[in-house]
């Protein structure tokens, strides 16, 4: 008998949830533990709330996978999504982030 989480089982209950639900997951999840990406993350759901694409929820999700030291670099723009994360997805909402990163770093100065 395992006692680990079924991925099959997770997405199915991620799918499950409300849209708003699946937002405040991710709102959650992406409080971190480096400090630059904690506020541009939180500074980046305050500014956007409930307001992201399907898309751009699922190359969030991809975002969050990443360890803070590989995350910074791709917020700041200075690496772009290689490997496993090259994805449209991904693309679209970092674009996002990254365009509302200086004022959100600016806002907290």
């Amino acid at each position: 008998m395992s006692f680990l989480p079924d991925p099959s089982l997770q997405g199915r209950a991620q799918a499950a949830l409300a849209p708003e639900d699946q937002i405040r997951r991710l709102r959650w999840r992406a409080r971190r533990g480096l400090l630059e990406n904690d506020l541009i993350l939180q500074g980046f759901f305050d500014m956007v709330g409930m307001n992201l694409s399907e898309a751009e929820h699922d190359g969030l999700a991809h975002l969050l996978d990443l360890t803070d030291t590989d995350l910074l670099p791709l917020l700041l723009s200075q690496r772009e999504p290689e490997g496993e994360i090259d994805l449209p997805e991904v693309h679209q909402v970092l674009g996002r982030l990254r365009s509302a990163t200086p004022q959100l770093l600016s806002k907290n100065n």
